[in-house]
């Protein structure tokens, strides 16, 4: 099992791209009233460095380890969702609601089913399940079906990322810790967000769904790391 320490030493330097630009993104804080392909950019930009993360380990490793390239692709979904997501109104909201969809079964694929741990499943769905409630009163038309469709997939990887922390017979690492703390933090986020959309405004709404998205996702490509460890530890 790699250190924490170690970790920081060796992927800490390959974020600094990814935190710069999630620090010039709340900077500029770009008006989301007036969305413009400059706030799209920055937006985007620290995603697009979590890609630069993964890369840096080389084209090998991603070559090598099918799961970090699924987290690679989910995150490549997941800006195209946020640049969907930069309109106003209604218009490319089921396009970025299809992006981020996809983005958590690739996840979700990437975490595994080992182990099934199907009361941590019972938990993320009956938790999901009150999300749902929550919001439910608030939507109408498509949105009732694309919404629950999306809690359902959302809370299929939360599931996934928090089996392993969760499994009181499996040993905790940081990575694992990672995963779930991660999928934990997309769950807050999007609920915010739906809220927000959906029902009425939440006080500091932006701030608080920006920064738990950013800090998800830079967890869920973190925990990418532990299967370079314990794949190459199985080739040794």
């Amino acid at each position: 099992m790699v250190s924490f320490v170690t970790v920081v030493k060796n992927e800490g330097i390959k974020l600094v791209p990814f935190l710069i630009a999630t620090g010039v993104y709340f900077v500029l804080w770009l008006p989301t009233s007036s969305p413009s392909w400059v706030s799209a950019f920055f937006k985007c930009l620290p995603i697009v460095c979590l890609w630069v993360f993964l890369l840096s380990h080389g084209i090998n490793f991603l070559r090598d380890h099918s799961r970090a390239r699924k987290i690679l692709t989910g995150l490549i979904f997941s800006a195209l969702g946020d640049a969907f997501l930069i309109k106003d109104g209604q218009v490319y909201f089921s396009h970025g609601l299809l992006m981020f969809a996809i983005a958590h079964i690739l996840y979700s694929f990437a975490f595994g089913m080992k182990p099934l741990n199907l009361r941590t499943g019972l938990v993320i769905g009956t938790i999901s399940g009150l999300c749902y409630i929550i919001i439910y009163h608030c939507l109408s038309g498509i949105s009732t079906l694309l919404v629950a469709v999306y809690i359902s997939l959302i809370g299929t990887m939360a599931w996934r990322a928090t089996a392993g922390v969760l499994q009181i017979s499996d040993l905790w690492t940081w990575t694992k810790l990672s995963a779930g703390l991660g999928a934990v933090l997309f769950m807050v986020s999007d609920l915010t967000l739906a809220v927000t959309t959906f029902c009425f405004p939440v006080p500091h709404s932006h701030a608080i769904i920006m920064a738990t998205y950013y800090a998800a996702q830079m967890l869920i490509a973190l925990s990418a790391v532990e299967y370079m460890d314990a794949d190459v530890a199985k080739k040794v």
